[in-house]
């Protein structure tokens, strides 16, 4: 696998300035929220805020996801309903504890892909309870939607009734586990996020045990934690190999006008190559 999912940037979806000033950072994913950070009487707003910021897609540099409502909170139809166009690139589902509910989604995705003439859109699932965790490998491998894992430890150790702490012993094993699962199903596993904006070594010391653990980069909450977090999750050799082995497959596929071609049997396109670029331009 190689790919650049060093940082996923969350910016709230009911901020208008946040949106606009998402345009120039140099993150790998720019998540627009519909969650936590927005109120419940700011959601329709929040969602055709995120709706117009699709529309002028090609003025972000960073790869665009969009996290809905919950499963439980009976608002993703509305989300998907004006998220789902053409300018997304992948969508964060919060507090996934079966793969039944990533199903469900999927059903409704295709329908709403299929009426706009859309190609499939990307998912990725947010570990946030026991169940989650118990349930990572079903969720991580029942969908080839399903690019990514992302641990949601507040909400875990909520779950388990333990006290946040910025190293929570609670959070041991399903942090360790949520890779390894991730791992086996053939996708990625991002870490969560880290709280204190002040501690910039915290950061640093908690994005190393990260990538010791298999994840292949942080979820972070503001752009001054993205130099570090990308300094961490640097590009490993075979990334960089990869990315090179797309540069020049995909060149020559333009040269004899083909659309997609295969790097290492897998075929790739526009997408692949794009984010070939964005990973050797990330090399120093």
């Amino acid at each position: 696998m190689a790919r650049l999912l060093r940082s996923l940037l969350f910016v709230p979806g009911n901020n208008s300035r946040f949106l606009e000033k998402a345009k120039s950072l140099r993150v790998d994913i720019v998540c627009f929220d519909l969650e936590d950070s927005v109120p419940l009487g700011e959601k329709k707003s929040a969602r055709n805020l995120i709706k117009n910021a699709l529309k002028n897609r090609s003025e972000y540099n960073s790869e665009i996801y969009v996290r809905t409502n919950s499963p439980v909170s009976g608002m993703i139809p509305d989300d998907l309903s004006e998220i789902v166009q053409q300018g997304v690139n992948g969508i964060v589902i919060p507090k996934v504890n079966t793969a039944n509910e990533i199903k469900k989604i999927e059903k409704t995705m295709a329908g709403l892909e299929k009426k706009r003439k859309l190609k499939p859109i990307e998912l990725m699932a947010s570990i946030e309870s026991t169940q989650g965790v118990v349930n990572a490998y079903s969720i991580a491998s029942c969908s080839k939607r399903v690019s990514a894992l992302v641990f949601g430890v507040f909400d875990l150790l909520n779950d388990l009734g333990v006290e946040y702490t910025k190293k929570p012993e609670g959070a041991t094993y399903s942090r360790a586990k949520i890779p390894v699962d991730a791992r086996a199903a053939g996708k990625y596993a991002i870490d969560a996020i880290w709280q204190d904006l002040d501690d910039v070594s915290g950061l640093k010391q908690d994005s190393l045990t990260a990538k010791n653990l298999g994840y292949a980069g942080k979820s972070i909450i503001h752009p001054k934690q993205v130099d570090i977090v990308h300094d961490v999750f640097y590009p490993t050799p075979i990334e960089i190999e990869w990315a090179k082995k797309v540069m020049n497959a995909y060149d020559l596929a333009k040269k004899t006008k083909k659309g997609a071609t295969t790097v290492d049997g897998k075929m790739i396109d526009e997408v692949h190559y794009k984010r070939a670029i964005t990973l050797l331009n990330s090399v120093k």
